[in-house]
Parts: structure tokens; sequence; C-alpha cells
């Protein structure tokens, strides 16, 4: 039997399989020339103290015991070129794994995506960040893949559900992904190799018999007796089929709009909104490891940090260590900042979206706007960002002292956001709750992490869609939206999932509800 260890060892034993195995074999009191395979389950970096210690846990098979090495291979999909139809609408994580997952359960697949393919994304993107060209159906938030493809990659989630979240990890390994992210604690892809994961996943569902649409917007429900019976597009068609599960996102706001007019019951959800600060990577390293070189053999450091201001959640939010800023507006006449790393993680800067939490209180100036009081609220300040700083896609941008001083910066140098900067005092973009909590948190934030207080950080505004302001309710038991049946409201743009890995899930969730119905 292979014997199972816990192990803290420096991270050059960590790197180096030479060194981990006569660590390993020392451990365990044997010659290094009995230890067969060492197999590493998980792997942490504990930074606590000075000397900084990878975690470990492994398997060791001496050389006597029998050793098979696993393969993850990809569940056997049918063909369902024939079957019964499910319409899927958007082509986001929750869309992509419920396509698969239906397609596993005998069921045919329709998957309808507003923007362009992986590829056809990146002539948008292009236009965004060099011609400040803002096209609606194809952007950072929309096209294959959703907002994840092209906006980092990170695969850690806070549910509870291990072995749901193990399944979707094994199916990007099968699909393509380093085998790394089963191990690591914070797994993560990388901005630059998941649009070929995305592809093949892709791939795979037409090879299948299911069908992926693109550049073709939804823009009607067809409903018959409170019953969905299909969907109308922007050409023209209609799409018929009684399931229909939408996984639009969290910034579909055309959506949002449509459930509201055809009074289909939506709510106002509370979620964050914040800045995204960017310092130099070099010192989040030194603020992290405490050290003033990180050496060879430790990863970019990342940061992690939440307080408590005037009652109110102050965090940190999609940490991108070694990343960039991306300009993530959906549509012109606004401004909107999210962060990415490549898989190396090699960039010169580190970012983080820095965020407060909201109350519905919060929205009462845009209460006559009703369930889109949230979208209303959000909308205003990516409008108000991109006037002041010039009306394009450049986004107000402030030295982090220098906010808390209600100073206006004297220069902004350049940072990782290719669109570009307008020195900006932040107090003109947020209203003045949100400014003064900031201030003070930045402040918090600073004693919390000696060095990050800096007017090296720069701030750019606004960090907006953390998550839907909208929820779209479903039965708890059915998955169904109560008031329009064969309507399955999925993902992060329902208000049921904050990332790939959990919208992946919640998109499995309700392939498999569909399937229970049909079967």
């Amino acid at each position: 039997m292979p014997q199972e260890l816990q192990l803290k060892v420096s991270p050059q034993i960590a790197a180096n399989e030479n060194l981990l195995y006569e660590y390993v074999a020392k451990t365990v009191r044997v010659s290094t020339k009995l230890v067969q395979k060492v197999v590493i389950l998980k792997r942490s970096i504990d930074a606590r103290q000075k000397a900084i210690k990878v975690n470990l846990k492994v398997l060791v098979y001496l050389i006597d015991e029998q050793y098979t090495e696993h393969k993850i291979e990809l569940p056997n999909y049918q063909n369902v070129s024939n079957k019964q139809e499910v319409i899927i609408i958007g082509a986001g994580p929750a869309g992509l794994f419920a396509a698969l997952q239906l397609i596993e359960l005998g069921l045919k697949p329709i998957v309808i995506e507003r923007g362009k393919d992986v590829r056809g994304r990146r002539r948008d993107l292009k236009a965004i960040n060099v011609d400040h060209i803002v096209n609606e159906d194809s952007n950072y938030c929309f096209g294959e893949g959703g907002a994840g493809t092209y906006s980092d990659g990170k695969l850690y989630t806070r549910s509870k559900k291990r072995g749901d979240v193990d399944r979707i990890l094994q199916l990007l390994v099968g699909f393509g992904a380093t085998s790394d992210i089963l191990v690591e604690a914070h797994p993560h892809i990388g901005t630059n190799k998941l649009p070929q994961i995305i592809q093949d996943i892709r791939k795979k569902i037409i090879e299948c018999g299911g069908q992926v649409l693109f550049e073709t917007r939804v823009t009607d429900f067809i409903i018959k007796n409170n019953e969905i019976q299909g969907v109308s597009t922007q050409n023209g068609n209609s799409i018929l089929a009684n399931k229909v599960i939408l996984a639009t996102g969290h910034s579909a706001r055309d959506i949002f709009e449509l459930l509201d007019r055809k009074k289909i019951f939506i709510e106002a959800k509370p979620f964050a909104i914040g800045v995204r600060a960017e310092h130099p990577q070099e010192l989040i390293d030194k603020i992290q490891y405490s050290c003033d070189f990180r050496g060879d053999y430790l990863p970019p450091a990342p940061y992690s940090i939440v307080k408590q201001v005037n009652g109110r959640g102050m965090y940190s939010f999609c940490m991108c260590p070694g990343g960039v800023i991306a300009p993530c507006a959906t549509s012109p006449g606004e401004v909107v900042t999210n962060g990415w790393s490549p898989s190396k993680r090699d960039q010169a800067t580190a970012n983080s979206g820095i965020v407060v939490e909201l109350k519905l209180e919060d929205f009462k100036p845009f209460a006559k706007f009703g369930a889109l009081a949230g979208m209303e609220f959000q909308k205003s300040i990516e409008q108000k960002a991109w006037l002041l700083a010039g009306s394009t896609q450049k986004v107000p941008a402030q030295r982090m002292i220098d906010f808390t001083q209600s100073k206006v910066s004297a220069s902004i140098p350049k940072t990782s956001y290719v669109p570009g900067t307008t020195s900006v005092e932040m107090g003109q973009v947020f209203p003045g709750f949100l400014t003064q909590i900031m201030r003070e948190g930045f402040t918090e934030f600073g004693k919390a992490m000696r060095g990050y207080m800096t007017n090296d950080a720069i701030l750019h505004a606004p960090e907006s869609r953390t998550s839907s302001p909208v929820r779209i309710p479903r039965d708890n038991e059915t998955l169904e939206h109560p008031q329009i049946k064969g309507l399955y409201p999925c993902g992060e743009g329902a208000g049921f999932a904050g990332g790939i890995i959990s919208a992946a899930i919640d998109g499995e969730k309700c392939a498999l509800k569909i399937a229970e119905v049909l079967k």
C-alpha cells in the first residue's frame, strides 16, 4: 500500500524532483533508490513565517508496490444528433458544461452565443484596447467561453461540494489543461491557454451532434401559458424547445431588461463595487514573502485581504499576480476594469479589485427602475467614469495615498491598462459613502500589509462587474423559474455562481434536472 504523507518543505525541494525524492526517502527511512514514485495530491504555500514552506500532500510508492499512472479521460460522450433538444443561452462555463452534461445524458444542446468564437473575439479585444471601440456583442464579457476566457481563468471556488469541483477540474484536464490544476490550492489556467481548451470543448459538442450558434443574440422568449416554447433571435429566426437554460452571465443587461419588460419576475441583488489597484509585483512579493527577492522557486505572490469599515465589508477580489488590467465595457459610453494573468504570471505588475459590499438600500435613488435599480446604479458609475476620463476607454486613475488624502495626482505613470488613464479625484466617480469607506479601508489595508499603502500603487476605476446586480429566481428543487415552466436560470447572470468553477457546476446541475424531467 502506498503511504500518504503530509510534508512541509522548502520551495527549492518542492520544485526539484530529485531533492523531493531524497527528502521523502529520508522521511520514510529508506534508501532513495527504493522510492519508485512520489505523487503530489495537493500543494500550497505557507508564507506566514519568515522561512517560507510549501505544504505537500503526497502518496509514496516504494519499489515493491504497484504503481499505475492515472490518466484522466473524457466521458464517453454519445452522438445526440437525433435526440431531444435543449436550448442553452450563453457559451460561458455554465452554458458549455451544461451542454457537455446534456450530451452525457443523451440530450442535444443548442448553444446560442451572442458573441464570436474565441479567435474572432481577439480582433474585438484589440479594437477596445487600441482603438477604444466597444463591440456590444463581442468583448471581454461576451463571446465563446464567457468573461473568464480572456479575464484570467482562475479555478478556485468557495463551493464546499468538492466532488463537483474535482469533476470540473478533471474535465478541464481532459480537454487539455495541465494536471497541476488538480493539486494547486489556487488553480489557474491563464488567459493565454484557456481559449484553446474552450475551443476544444466546443468542437466536442459539435462532434457529438450538438449545435453552437455564434453571433446570435436572443431578443425574445417564446412563451405560451407560462411555458417556454423557444426563443427569437436578432435575425428574426425562432429556435424552438420547451427546455431553456438561461446562462447569459452577469453583464447581459438586455436580457435583464427583456425579463423585466415581459413581467417575468426578477429582483435586485446586492453586489460589490470599487476600484482595481495595481502595485509592482516585486513590492507584493516583498510584503507577502518578507524578503527583498522571492528567488527562483516561489511563484509571484498573491494577496487576499478583508476589512470591515463602517459596517461594510471591503475586500480584494479577483487578485491577479503578475497580471494586467483590461477594459471590460460592454456598451459605448461606459468604462469598466477587470484583471487577468497569463499562465506564467510573469508580468511586472500585480492587480486586484478592491471592492465594497453594497446593500439594497444603496439603490434607492434608482427605485423607479424596480428590479433593475442595482443595474442602473452600476451603469451610472460606469458612465460617470467614462465622462470624467475623457469619453474614451481611458479610465479615471489616482495614486493610492493621494486618493486617501483627496488629492488629484500630479502624474500617473504608465500602467498595464492599455487604453490609458486620466488623473481624476476618485471622489467624483463614486457616491460619497463609497468614497469614504474606500479611503478609510485603504488605510486599514496599509496597517495589515506593511508597504501596501503607497503612491506607487495606482487605482483604476471602476471595478463594477463583480457579480450580477440582478437575481433571476428559481425553485430550489426543480431549478425552474417559479413563473415560467421550462426556463432554468443558471450561473453568474442569474445570481447562482461566482466564477468559472461554480458556474460550470451550476450548468451541470441544471442539465441534470432537465434530464430527470425528460427521461
